[in-house]
């Protein structure tokens, strides 16, 4: 694989790099500020991802109070790539504490932001707009039309979903397909060796509904680099995010070292960074249309785009499914493979599909 070979996303025609370049750091105001760029930092960064071939950018509203889509916008017009990127931003955040409808996904709100959103961008349409997460509250029959109004308006492209449960993003394509209403696209959600509940239920979902998963996190905020060390209280010892004052609240489990581990093992084995073993499990795993990795200099994106230069062998790959495997709770455990005897005859036979079958070909539309 290669950052210029392009995947399709979802159920469409849209062609994008198997990494997309997470911009969530450009910029230095908001929640995000303590990792932020300058813009002459973001611009390195920028280049190095579109010199390589990249055309999938990912952003939204809130990184960075805004500045990080002021700083994208900029950035694309300097380099004249509008047209050759696959520009993404999502809304759901609130941007007006005082404003009981300035977050959410309200029609009212998703209309403002998005607009607001283009002109931070300095451009009159996105390519893929997505809400942010769920916010439990807005019909999702709402949300539906005010993305396809948007979308026959040719403000959007491309509609989707980040970081909702499996029913939800199911009950949406069912319902957008049963109304010839726009269709998601793409589902952004965490995963990674360390992050893989989705396997449960949002990947078989978005595979069978056409839904291309990317997936962000793919370094689990940083400690599938390798870079960190557990200390005698079982906690995180190390420089960087994991670390010190403002770190994320999180558990590393005996699991997570463990993996840790093997992640480093198969790295020695390939010659490779335990970084790059991480972002190339994540990318090509099924149902990953492409995996969002940040960077804070070009040397480490260049560092991320290299994942995409060796291929994990069977075996290798073997003993990271397995170190990092989630195990199936409750009714989950009845569609594993041990269960299976129960629901099929052991004796019955099952003939292998005449030469020359045709499966049906699904009309999405």
């Amino acid at each position: 694989m290669a950052l210029d070979d392009y995947y399709l996303l979802g159920r469409s025609g849209l062609r994008v790099s198997r990494l997309a370049l997470g911009t969530m750091n450009f910029g230095q105001s908001g929640f995000h500020a303590p990792y932020g760029r300058t813009e002459d930092e973001a611009r390195a960064i920028f280049r190095a991802y579109v010199d390589a071939g990249g055309n999938f950018i990912d952003t939204a509203d809130f990184y960075t109070a805004g500045e990080s889509e002021r700083i994208l916008g900029r950035l694309i017009a300097e380099a004249g790539v509008r047209e050759r990127m696959v520009l993404t931003t999502k809304a759901t955040n609130s941007v007006d504490a005082g404003d009981p409808n300035a977050g959410g996904n309200s029609r009212k709100h998703l209309i403002r932001a998005l607009d607001e959103s283009l002109r931070r961008l300095g451009t009159d349409y996105v390519d893929l707009f997505l809400l942010h997460t769920w916010d439990r509250i807005t019909p999702v029959d709402e949300v539906l039309r005010t993305l396809d109004d948007l979308t026959r308006a040719g403000k959007i492209r491309y509609a989707g979903l980040s970081d909702v449960p499996a029913w939800y993003a199911a009950r949406a394509q069912t319902l957008a397909d049963a109304h010839s209403l726009t269709p998601m696209v793409s589902l952004q959600l965490p995963y990674s060796l360390a992050e893989r509940t989705i396997e449960t239920e949002h990947v078989g979902m978005a595979q069978q509904l056409g839904l291309g998963i990317t997936a962000w996190s793919p370094l689990a905020g940083g400690f599938l680099t390798g870079k960190y060390r557990r200390d005698d209280t079982h906690g995180v010892t190390g420089d960087g995010r994991l670390t010190g004052d403002g770190a994320p609240e999180r558990t590393w489990t005996e699991q997570h070292w463990d993996l840790l581990a093997t992640v480093r093992h198969v790295a020695d084995k390939l010659g490779v960074t335990p970084a790059q073993v991480a972002v190339n499990w994540a990318a090509t795993q099924p149902g990953i249309a492409s995996a969002i990795v940040g960077a804070s200099r070009p040397e480490q994106l260049e560092s991320s785009i290299a994942a995409l230069g060796f291929e994990l062998p069977a075996e290798l790959r073997a003993a990271l499914d397995e170190a990092g495997a989630v195990p199936p709770d409750s009714v989950y455990r009845m569609f594993t493979p041990q269960y299976q005897g129960w629901l099929v005859n052991p004796g019955a036979k099952v003939a292998d599909k005449p030469a020359g079958y045709q499966p049906p070909v699904l009309n999405w539309r």
